[in-house]
């Protein structure tokens, strides 16, 4: 069964819970989430699919099936990796109302805003902007 957002969001603060908040563990672990993703067919790396406003290349890829969106993503910066492997770990898989009714509470429980600089930042931003907007796409097309 398809865990809910909120679930995956509950495991992901679990899991930096462990590293009682040693900064470098935990920005090798998000570069470890980064490797775990599922290699990105380069045909989906297009400027269609580049998130705008983020320091590093980082392409979102969304597809729709059985009324669920499914994300792929990928970037040529490890820890950027990892971070929208976070969101592409709570998002897809989803519905999309799931996807825009969610609050993503998990970034400030993380303590992500000292993992990563103002820039980063911005760009982590623009990410779940993205990622809404396909969401918003997809449920106004009806697909």
């Amino acid at each position: 069964m398809q865990k809910n957002i909120t679930d995956i969001q509950n495991e992901i603060i679990e899991n930096f819970e462990l590293f009682d908040g040693d900064m470098e563990s935990i920005l090798f672990y998000l570069m470890d989430l980064g490797k775990k993703l599922p290699a990105m067919p380069e045909a989906h790396k297009t400027e269609d699919f580049i998130v705008k406003g983020c320091q590093s290349k980082v392409w979102v890829y969304p597809s729709f099936m059985d009324g669920k969106v499914i994300f792929e993503a990928d970037s040529n910066t490890e820890i950027t990796k990892g971070l929208v492997s976070l969101l592409v770990q709570v998002w897809s898989n989803q519905t999309p109302d799931n996807i825009l009714n969610s609050e993503l509470f998990f970034i400030e429980k993380i303590g992500m805003s000292r993992m990563i600089g103002s820039q980063r930042s911005n760009g982590f931003t623009n990410m779940i902007k993205q990622i809404k907007m396909y969401a918003l796409a997809y449920k106004a097309s009806g697909n």
